[in-house]
């Protein structure tokens, strides 16, 4: 017995020294990285924004990146355009997944894109960990004034009378242009895509008459149809738009499921902590519930969108697979 004892005492003061050792090291290594020891964040956290500075996607990072910094500490705004949208997210699916490298994704960039283009280098679902949704934009339908239908119904049988005569105006592999080819199949008509550089031409040219149609957000035409140079025949939102009140949903139109929205959300990289992602999505969801957050937001014509995790990923994981069947039945392509 005295000798189990003495085992068991030499095997208690080896086990003691192997933690004293292990206490030192990790002590050594919080001394000589003192942030690591901090609670997130203790740095600069970078937004990847996928577009040019000065566009509507970045005005809104910016505003949405303000308000985090009183949150979260320093928000760092990375403007990485090209290829639509996809280097910069490219680029935030390879970061590391430690909560200090984020990407303001959009419908654009999360479900457009990745239906148009080839080898990406990143997947929409599985290369990032879902954070929070920021706002949403519907679309409006709207024609010339000189065009013959107050009614999507009434477009339809026009389109019906006259196949192949009808145009819609649209930059090429844009949300509008996927939304006109989704309301094309959807009617059975015969529209012809216009492709143009930016929406600004497009709505131009229907102002003058040169192009029948578009779907452009609501934010964008707003002016032009509270001033009667536009008709606007319905909206694409699920439920009526507050600033068009007296204008139908695509759905009440006669079009069940009919939805499509101008969406932003942040993303991190997939891998990133889930308690990263609850810090940040907690963050997100007080910043745009803020009433100057909201009011801005509102100015842009865009609608907060606060919500949990879940939501978000619902939305991503609903949006890709029906825009690449809309590119797919449409056949558009990139060139």
């Amino acid at each position: 017995m005295d000798r189990d004892g003495a085992a068991l005492r030499r095997q208690a003061r080896i086990s003691g020294m192997r933690g004293f050792f292990a206490a030192i090291a990790i002590a050594a290594v919080a001394a000589a990285n003192p942030a690591a020891a901090q609670p997130y964040p203790n740095r600069p956290i970078k937004l990847i924004v996928p577009f040019p500075p000065g566009g509507p996607v970045d005005v809104m990072a910016r505003l949405v990146a303000q308000r985090l910094s009183q949150i979260l500490g320093p928000i760092i705004i990375d403007n990485r355009p090209g290829a639509g949208g996809t280097i910069g997210a490219k680029s935030a699916a390879a970061a590391d997944p430690d909560g200090y490298t984020l990407l303001f994704g959009s419908s654009t960039t999360l479900a457009a894109s990745p239906a148009l283009y080839k080898n990406l280098g990143y997947d929409p679902i599985a290369s990032f960990a879902p954070v929070a949704m920021i706002s949403s934009v519907p679309f409006a339908l709207v024609v010339a004034p000189a065009f013959p239908a107050r009614t999507v119904q009434e477009l339809v049988a026009y389109a019906k009378r006259n196949p192949g005569k009808v145009n819609f105006g649209a930059p090429t592999g844009t949300l509008p242009h996927l939304t006109a080819a989704m309301f094309r199949a959807a009617a059975v008509i015969d529209i012809v895509h216009i492709p143009y550089r930016g929406a600004a031409n497009a709505v131009t040219d229907m102002l003058t008459g040169q192009i029948d149609m578009a779907f452009e957000p609501t934010s964008v035409l707003l002016g032009h149809i509270s001033d009667g140079k536009l008709r606007p025949l319905a909206v694409t939102g699920p439920t009526r738009n507050a600033e068009l009140a007296d204008v139908p949903t695509m759905i009440e139109s006669g079009f069940p499921g009919f939805v499509s929205l101008s969406w932003s959300g942040i993303v991190a990289p997939a891998g990133t902590p889930a308690e990263i992602v609850r810090t940040l999505n907690a963050a997100v969801n007080a910043g745009i519930g803020a009433a100057d957050t909201r009011a801005s937001l509102a100015k842009m014509g865009a609608e907060p969108k606060a919500g949990t995790i879940e939501d978000f990923a619902a939305l991503l994981a609903a949006e890709a697979p029906k825009w690449a069947a809309v590119v797919k039945a449409a056949g558009i392509k990139i060139e």
